[in-house]
């Protein structure tokens, strides 16, 4: 310690990527081309549990989940955390096992699985900014915009995940052999919702047919296309 007054201050003592002129260009151009330097390491951090809360990975399966989440799911604010939640009929017991499993293998938390009343399921959490992760808002969501993140929309497979989460929680799937009539439908008030569902099929060659709360397809071959795409209530 007797040396302390001879030492050298630290070339970056007090800067970051966003105050450092040359760290500051480096950062610029590497996110305008694209580049993560720390993927490899943050996926292998993540599989050992070591990352912070406050992350979560851009995938398909997290695109599920904001799917989901979005169709039939809510986020609660409390004073020192949030709450997660997707409801489900008791009955559709794949439904439960798969959405448990995707919250507690995304949060690394299992979930309470809580039975409302005679027809109803819960899954639920408790954690730390869920809200921000997930980018979704708490609250009441039925009149809001923009709600699909943009990371989803400028990648093909994670629109389809997402579209996966929004039909297992809001769509339905109906045959009718007699009369050869196919629905494959997503119902939901949010007009936002509805758009990007609209879109999606559009981008995807299909042809959906608009109504005022649902979009829907009706034609046999698109109808099972679809239906093996998103891999619906497998």
């Amino acid at each position: 310690m007797r040396y302390a007054k001879f030492m050298v201050k630290a070339w970056n003592k007090g800067l970051t990527k966003g105050t450092h002129p040359s760290l500051m260009k480096t950062s610029v151009t590497m996110k305008s081309k694209k580049i993560d330097n720390f993927k490899k390491w943050r996926e292998k951090q993540i599989e050992k549990g070591r990352f912070d809360l406050a992350y979560i990975p851009k995938n398909e399966l997290v695109a599920e989940l904001i799917g989901v989440t979005l169709g039939d799911g809510n986020i609660a604010l409390y004073p020192r955390c949030e709450r997660l939640t997707i409801s489900s009929h008791s009955e559709a017991k794949k439904f439960i096992k798969r959405y448990s499993d995707l919250v507690e293998k995304i949060f690394k938390k299992k979930p309470s699985i809580l039975r409302t009343n005679q027809k109803c399921i819960r899954i639920s959490i408790y954690q730390r900014a869920i809200s921000k992760r997930l980018s979704i808002p708490s609250g009441n969501r039925s009149h809001l915009t923009n709600l699909i993140p943009k990371w989803i929309k400028q990648n093909e497979r994670y629109i389809i995940a997402c579209l996966k989460g929004l039909f297992e929680a809001e769509g339905s799937l109906s045959v009718h052999l007699s009369t050869y009539t196919y629905n494959f439908e997503f119902r939901n008030l949010n007009p936002c919702l509805l758009d990007f569902v609209k879109n999606s099929l559009e981008g995807l060659r299909y042809h959906p047919e608009i109504r005022k709360t649902a979009t829907r397809l009706r034609k046999k071959d698109e109808v099972m296309s679809f239906k093996k795409l998103i891999k619906f209530r497998e």
